[in-house]
């Protein structure tokens, strides 16, 4: 393994560990260096450990609410209530719309939703959703305050997410926001609802990896995994001081220039189209 190789990894990783929580796509931003900067695909055994270190890092960082949360989810198994009991049962709620479009959909966007012309477009339409839904807040309502329906329809909003170019973040916290969540807690949803998520997609991914598969050597995969997983616990921790008093709008404005980039660069060089 050359020292490029060892860029590629490094920095694959890094843009998986700090897009996956930004409202900016992950998915998007991991499609475009392989068609823009003709990287090799570094296979899906790659994709699994990227996705595995951003998962550990939402685990570590929200452990003690996701103790909180598991034994009360037991306890309401036994006809004992709580607050954190009801949260849980709302983060299985909204993911349901997720599981459920993956099993019908997934084929379907990975045919022809992976063009730099679908990226640019969604990038650009949610980017100014996102915008407005960040504008037009009232942020009356904590997640103490959340219900069924809100759970559903950031559920909905999550299951969107699978097009490339949209962002799991940013879908749901713009219905969050939309529905009247603070910011703060529109985020906190947004992260717990990863976790059921991405590791589904995490088991989904490796239940399709073989022995052929993976193009790397364990130690640049581990490393690969650490990169994204130490990244990410950065992102959440940084977004979330910083989410009250920023907002959604430099994220915003990031997606309207990456989005006529990719336009410029789809009717000007049509070989990467």
């Amino acid at each position: 393994m050359n020292f490029s190789e060892w860029i590629q990894v490094a920095v694959l990783a890094l843009i998986q560990g700090l897009s996956e929580f930004l409202p900016i796509s992950s998915s998007a931003h991991l499609i475009l260096p392989a068609q823009l900067l003709n990287w090799e695909d570094q296979g899906l055994a790659f994709d699994v450990g990227v996705h595995l270190g951003t998962l550990i890092a939402v685990l570590i960082y929200f452990r003690h609410d996701i103790k909180q949360m598991f034994i009360a989810w037991i306890a309401s198994l036994q006809g004992r209530h709580s607050p954190e009991g009801t949260l849980s049962w709302l983060v299985i709620l909204g993911t349901l719309p997720a599981v459920i479009a993956g099993g019908l959909f997934v084929g379907l966007v990975e045919t022809w939703g992976r063009s730099i012309l679908v990226i640019a477009s969604t990038t650009l339409l949610f980017g100014a959703v996102m915008g407005w839904a960040d504008t037009k807040r009232t942020e009356h309502r904590e997640l103490k305050n959340i219900g069924v329906k809100d759970a559903v329809w950031i559920g909905l909003a999550q299951a969107m997410s699978l097009i490339p170019g949209t962002s799991r973040s940013g879908a749901t916290i713009t219905m969050a926001l939309l529905l009247g969540f603070d910011r703060a807690s529109a985020a906190r949803f947004s992260f717990l609802l990863s976790i059921p998520v991405t590791l589904g997609a995490c088991i989904m991914m490796a239940s399709r990896v073989t022995s052929g598969d993976s193009i790397l050597p364990l130690h640049m995969l581990f490393a690969g995994a650490v990169i994204a997983g130490i990244s990410a616990w950065m992102c959440i921790h940084f977004f979330l001081k910083w989410i009250a008093k920023i907002g959604m709008m430099p994220f915003v404005i990031y997606r309207m220039i990456l989005g006529a980039i990719l336009l410029f660069i789809y009717f000007n060089l049509p070989a990467v189209s």
